[in-house]
């Protein structure tokens, strides 16, 4: 079959790609714009499932296609994310699109229980995309999964080793039990259930064998890397809080953590459900978290992952910090101490602009950084710059070197630090 696969490049979407491919299937790819697939594996289109709000923006993606598969999914809305364009606005043109070209089967991803809670925006916008599909005609399968892990750490499942990582372990309050599923169980399901002949207008909960604490799947992951038991805390709320409104603020700025406030909305009803008509309807038994952690011998790497996790937001929120601060102090209580400096070096006339306009460059760098979309050219600049600085340094003003504080030894840390952050800068 030709199958067009919608979120292509996310945790269920390249699982799912991949799956089908296997299978003998012809998959065409539809990613973000901008986001082509790693090593532009296969067909692919951009789509922007938030902007194509009418059928005509779908039709011609159909021409000859037998089933969609719809795995395109937003937490909440950011800087990059419109949920409601996401989950119902751009999937109710696609069902349209496929009533007029006579494309029949489609697997749409929701989300467990917002059939039964809707306590956020990612719920509602959800229920209405299924509601919009659960109208029409079509051959339809709605597969609302739980929490979805899997040998890739994209959100929930690197959010884990990440915790996992940590000596002592922070809880958040209020949170209900997950049946944690695994993303090939996943994968296999939209295998069995995008052909033709297998059975429509379902609507299927797809749930682990085991319903689990959050601390009690952080606990196994620990243990699968090999790490003793950590210390649990009980966070307080108002810490909570101001910890899920840090996540909202990253999320402004383009950024995807997983603590956010729809997370802390979600996570209080937990993720449970009941998985016996998935079974029948696919003859799916799900694998347990404990059998999926050991099919799968821990590496170097998972150690590297788990323990670098909560590295990468503490380096994207120090490298715009220093960039923008020693661009305030030099338009401010270091000012005149730069231009001294200038002119030691022989800047003249040019000493109080050299001083603005490489404070000016420092904020525009930090600023650069702090934005998801212009993060990687932000490091490049500052990598740029640094080198700039030091070259600049050297030539005008070679004492430096010798000052006991290091001024311009110190830059090649610094360097080292901005080539690491563009080697974690990518998350899927």
């Amino acid at each position: 079959m030709k199958i067009l696969v919608i979120g292509a490049t996310g945790l269920v979407g390249s699982a799912v790609c991949a799956r089908l491919a296997t299978g003998g299937h012809d998959v065409i790819r539809a990613v973000r714009p901008g986001k082509q697939p790693a090593g532009g594996l296969g067909t692919w289109v951009e789509v922007d499932v938030a902007r194509a709000v009418e059928p005509s923006d779908w039709l011609r993606y159909l021409e000859g296609t037998d089933a969609i598969v719809n795995c395109a999914g937003a937490l909440q809305d950011g800087m990059r994310h419109n949920m409601t364009g996401v989950h119902a606005q751009g999937p109710r043109a696609l069902f349209r699109a496929c009533e007029q070209s006579g494309v029949r089967r489609i697997i749409h991803f929701s989300a467990i229980g917002v059939d039964r809670q809707q306590p956020s925006a990612f719920s509602r916008t959800k229920l209405s995309g299924d509601v919009a599909l659960m109208e029409t005609d079509l051959d339809w399968v709605i597969l609302r999964p739980a929490v979805i892990l899997g040998d890739a750490a994209f959100g929930s499942s690197a959010l884990f080793r990440g915790l996992a990582a940590l000596p002592f372990l922070p809880l958040m309050p209020s949170t209900g039990k997950l049946q944690v599923v695994q993303v090939d169980d996943v994968a296999e399901t939209v295998v069995r259930l995008v052909d033709r002949t297998a059975p429509s207008k379902l609507s299927l909960e797809i749930v682990g064998p085991q319903q689990l604490e959050f601390d009690e799947i952080v606990a196994r992951y620990r243990r699968w890397l090999g790490w003793p038991p950590a210390k649990h805390y009980l966070l307080p709320r108002p810490l909570a809080n101001l910890l899920y409104r840090l996540g909202d603020f990253a999320g402004l700025l383009g950024w995807r953590p997983p603590v956010r406030s729809t997370a802390a909305r979600e996570i209080v009803r937990g993720a449970v459900g009941d998985p016996t008509d998935w079974s029948a309807a696919t003859g799916i038994r799900p694998l347990s978290l404990d059998d999926a952690l050991a099919r799968r011998p821990v590496s170097v790497q998972e150690r590297w992952f788990a323990k670098l996790y909560f590295l990468k937001p503490v380096i994207f929120v120090l490298l715009p910090l220093f960039w923008i601060s020693t661009g305030i102090v030099s338009l401010t209580s270091g000012f005149d101490q730069g231009v001294q400096l200038m002119l030691a070096g022989g800047a003249g006339r040019l000493a109080a602009a050299s001083v603005i306009a490489g404070a000016l460059a420092d904020i525009v760098v930090g600023c650069a950084i702090a934005l998801r979309r212009t993060a990687r050219w932000g490091l490049y600049a500052a990598i740029l710059v640094s080198l700039f600085y030091a070259a600049a340094g050297t030539a005008i003003l070679p004492q430096l070197w010798n000052e006991p504080l290091g001024p311009l030894t110190k830059i090649w840390p610094i360097l080292v630090l901005h080539l690491a952050a563009l080697a974690i800068l990518e998350e899927r």
